[in-house]
């Protein structure tokens, strides 16, 4: 039954994607922006999501939640439709002006220094383009992602990322952990996403809610003594987007574990707050 859901939802994908393609960016995106505003109420997402709502944002009213759930389906039907056009963030002038970058001096120290760091974000609209520009930029870069559940789509998925986003993809998993670490050995910076439940972690405050969350940047830290670096990207006006990117953070060798992995849930916790809506709160975090 599963197999037959997933097969559904690839036909209905592969569709959109062609039906994207013969209307043009603007044309899609907003098109893509409304399919979602009215079907993901629908889903079984948007109940969990409500309920992270209610952890992230306790004094907001069943009102306000509803409206912000409103625009993070339409920012989530946005994200899908600029898959289409991926190749053309990373190879078109015209689409490169779209991402207006702040801190772009940031990046451009760590490839004349040949340092690898460890780049932490959380999924944001568009999250893609912050992998995408880092490697634009220079870098040395290896991505961690998750396959998608729905057998037939993740090939796909895989192969935009691969061809148009990173060349160096990183599986989650433990396998993809051994994987990291010889990347970074060899002076390759590592992009992962610290906003989704893991397996394997510790425990640690999100929104004063306890969540799993991983602790591989700061098992770096401590191992070698590694910078972070927070990157945020969010949509602005006309599907344009801006990207900053964080000054690197120096963690004091007397620094543990949870200590490091609590902070950095701090940072993301401000990044969430600046454009709740734009942060896709459908994962599960406080399962």
């Amino acid at each position: 039954m599963r197999n037959i859901k997933y097969f559904f939802q690839f036909i209905v994908i592969i569709f959109l994607f062609f039906l994207f393609k013969i209307l043009g960016y603007k044309l899609s995106s907003n098109l893509s922006g409304y399919i979602f505003s009215i079907l993901g109420p629908l889903f079984r997402s948007n109940y969990i999501a409500n309920k992270n709502l209610e952890k992230g944002m306790p004094g907001s009213s069943p009102k306000e939640r509803s409206k912000l759930l409103n625009k993070m389906w339409i920012n989530y039907g946005k994200i899908l439709s600029d898959y289409i056009y991926i190749k053309h963030f990373r190879n078109s002038p015209n689409f490169s002006k779209k991402i207006v970058i702040e801190n772009q001096k940031v990046l451009d120290d760590l490839k004349l220094k040949n340092e690898p760091v460890i780049f932490i974000s959380g999924h944001f609209n568009n999250f893609e383009l912050m992998a995408m520009h880092i490697e634009k930029s220079g870098i040395d870069l290896a991505a961690v992602y998750r396959p998608l559940n729905n057998q037939f789509l993740n090939p796909i998925m895989e192969k935009i990322r691969l061809n148009y986003i990173c060349k160096k993809q990183i599986k989650k998993g433990i396998s993809g952990t051994k994987q990291l670490l010889k990347y970074f050995k060899n002076k390759t910076s590592v992009a992962l996403m610290i906003d989704q439940r893991v397996s394997q972690g510790i425990k640690c405050k999100l929104f004063n809610e306890n969540a799993l969350t991983t602790t591989i940047p700061a098992q770096f830290v401590k191992k070698f003594k590694t910078k972070i670096v927070p990157i945020y990207i969010e949509r602005t006006f006309e599907n344009t987007f801006k990207l900053k990117i964080y000054e690197p953070i120096n963690f004091s060798e007397n620094a543990d574990i949870e200590s490091i992995t609590s902070e950095l849930n701090k940072i993301l916790e401000r990044m969430i707050l600046k454009n709740p809506d734009q942060w896709i709160w459908t994962h599960n975090r406080w399962k």
